[in-house]
């Protein structure tokens, strides 16, 4: 069944730009009305684009804010790769133009490219080669260097530096990591150990880059840093030819300062510097790291889909509003049990249906932000689900928000206070129960604590932490210290009969809505599990949709329709009831 654009029911028009693996092409041609137009001038390419709802680019073709003005019927640009570096992304952005890539399509091609130039260099292959069809035999002219216990220095740990890590921890190379935030990836890497650029300059016998070209990153490898690498060292550059001072690298070559480079990007390709390239220590490739078969069919695989997608998604909120919608689009605004997310993705399993589909608000990017149901998200997520249930609310449905006071069990109070004044993101000033409502509001505090014996603090997060950071790290250590239920009697002595072994309450401020969706959506950082408690209008209950079906191959518009339909059985059985009163919840 060809897709119809939503506007006005023809089919999509997409225009192929630069040259994308046949399987891809012939994804699109199933489903769109696809013209192939390559090797266009940039007038040319304006003169047409209007014609046109979807663009398709390499990196050959240039996306500017020009000639997005000129394709008034534009709403998607493809790039059939990794990297924005040829699309004006915050113009299209401004022009509610959606851009999207392919990062993961090209990966591994990099990784193994980049560990064939390091192998290159190591051993001396190229001039190996040319030698011997020169009929020399220069053997004892061509000793190269071992991998195993020499060190690796990966300037980004992204997906590429990951994968080159890993590659290299087969050859017995130790590894240091310039990047500059912890990511969890990065915590999960017992082998690998993160250190400053300048430290890595010294120690490493092979630096690699793989960082995205930007105005920090521009010469991020200049004549400072290659004047701190070994004398034996060698660089290795197959992100973005922006990153490294060529004119520096050269001269440093010259003068002897590092043993060679290989080169798989240029900042002046398609005509790079010859001195630099015909240099007899520098290996050099005419930008071909991400060129492989298997790449090259996997980006137009991956971005054929992403397409199709984008114009087959069906809304059904005719009958109810639930949609079916991309899992990599929701995303949750707080964190999660993993515990309770490993009991329900058991369940979910065993049971093959899902009985309640989290809770979402759609923001302007495109994304859904999960009010209620982060353990469901992260479950299904976990077990491979491409496509998930959603039921999209807005704030205008007389959404509302209230906060859960945590109530802290099991764990001395003065064991807990200690441990609350270790914490590095907080500082706590003592206080008493009349003020600390007021102070908390009045000087920004992220909550306060009132203690058995009544005890009262008030928390901040400390100098330039984000507030959210330290909120976190805050919930976490009490949590992981005792036991903490939720509630929302914030009277201590009505709970010292509640609890038994009561050590505190912990009172947060009231948030709204807008506040959690702007911290989450501008930060990137989630809430603390467990705080946030929305108020949700016409909250819809056991759905017990088949699960198979979301997991299927069947497209999106398909599952979207195959969800339609079965609201429609539903209601037609007289099989959805609204009740408006509110309820008590007692969970299993």
């Amino acid at each position: 069944m060809a897709v119809m654009n939503r506007q006005d029911g023809r089919r999509p028009h997409i225009l192929i730009c630069d040259p994308i693996h046949e399987v891809g092409l012939h994804m699109l041609q199933e489903q769109m009305d696809v013209a192939v137009k390559t090797n266009l001038s940039h007038d040319e390419l304006l003169a047409i684009v209007h014609e046109y709802d979807g663009i398709v680019v390499e990196n050959h073709t240039p996306v500017t804010a020009d000639l997005i003005d000129h394709a008034l019927n534009l709403r998607l640009i493809g790039r059939a790769g990794s990297g924005f570096e040829n699309i004006d992304v915050p113009y299209a952005q401004e022009k509610e133009v959606a851009v999207l890539n392919c990062p993961d399509a090209n990966t591994l091609a990099v990784a193994e490219h980049t560990m064939g130039l390091l192998l290159s260099l190591a051993r001396r292959l190229p001039r190996a080669y040319t030698s011997m069809m020169a009929g020399q035999w220069d053997s004892q002219q061509l000793i190269g260097t071992g991998l195993s216990g020499k060190t690796l220095g990966i300037v980004g740990f992204g997906r590429i530096g990951r994968e080159v890590a890993i590659r290299a921890e087969a050859f017995g190379m130790k590894l240091l990591v310039n990047e500059p935030s912890v990511t969890p990836e990065l915590r999960l890497q017992d082998n690998v150990k993160r250190v400053d650029l300048n430290e890595m300059l010294a120690k490493a016998d092979f630096i690699t880059l793989h960082v995205p070209l930007k105005p920090e990153t521009r010469h991020i490898i200049g004549a400072e840093q290659l004047a701190r690498m070994k004398k034996t060292a060698y660089l290795i550059n197959t992100a973005r030819g922006g990153l490294i001072d060529e004119a520096a690298l050269l001269t440093t070559l010259e003068e002897g300062g590092i043993a060679g480079a290989a080169l798989d990007v240029f900042q002046t390709a398609p005509l790079p510097n010859r001195a630099l390239i015909e240099h007899p220590q520098v290996i050099a490739t005419p930008r071909i790291a991400a060129s492989t078969d298997d790449a090259l069919l996997a980006a137009s695989i991956t971005l054929a889909e992403q397409i199709i997608e984008f114009f087959q998604e069906v809304e059904v909120s005719t009958v109810l509003p639930l949609r079916v919608v991309p899992m990599d689009k929701v995303v949750p605004h707080e964190h999660f049990d993993q515990k309770r997310v490993d009991r329900l993705a058991g369940r979910l399993e065993q049971d093959g249906t899902l009985g309640n589909p989290p809770v979402v608000v759609e923001s302007e990017d495109g994304r859904y932000i999960v009010l209620d149901g982060a353990t469901r998200t992260t479950a299904l997520k976990q077990l491979g689900y491409k496509h998930g249930i959603v039921q999209v609310i807005s704030t205008e449905d007389g959404l509302g928000l209230h906060t859960w006071y945590h109530v802290i069990c099991q764990v001395q109070v003065d064991g807990l206070l200690g441990l609350l004044r270790s914490l590095p993101n907080i500082t706590m000033d003592e206080t008493n129960i009349e003020r600390a409502p007021d102070e908390m509001f009045e000087y920004g505090g992220l909550c306060y604590v009132q203690t058995i014996d009544n005890r009262v603090y008030l928390i901040y997060p400390a100098q330039g932490v984000n507030r959210l950071e330290a909120l976190n790290q805050f919930t976490e250590a009490y949590i992981e210290a005792g036991h903490v239920d939720r509630t929302l009697n914030s009277n201590i002595l009505s709970l010292k009969n509640e609890y038994e072994d009561l050590s505190a309450v912990v009172i947060f401020p009231e948030y709204t809505v807008n506040q959690v969706m702007q911290a989450t959506l501008s930060s990137g950082r989630l809430f603390p599990a467990g705080i946030t408690r929305f108020i949700i209008p016409g909250r819809i209950l056991r759905l017990n949709a088949d699960l198979s079906v979301l997991k299927s191959d069947l497209s999106l518009r398909e599952k979207n329709r195959w969800l339609h339909e079965l609201l429609v059985e539903k209601q037609g059985k007289g099989g959805i009831r609204f009740y408006g009163e509110p309820v008590y919840l007692l969970d299993e």
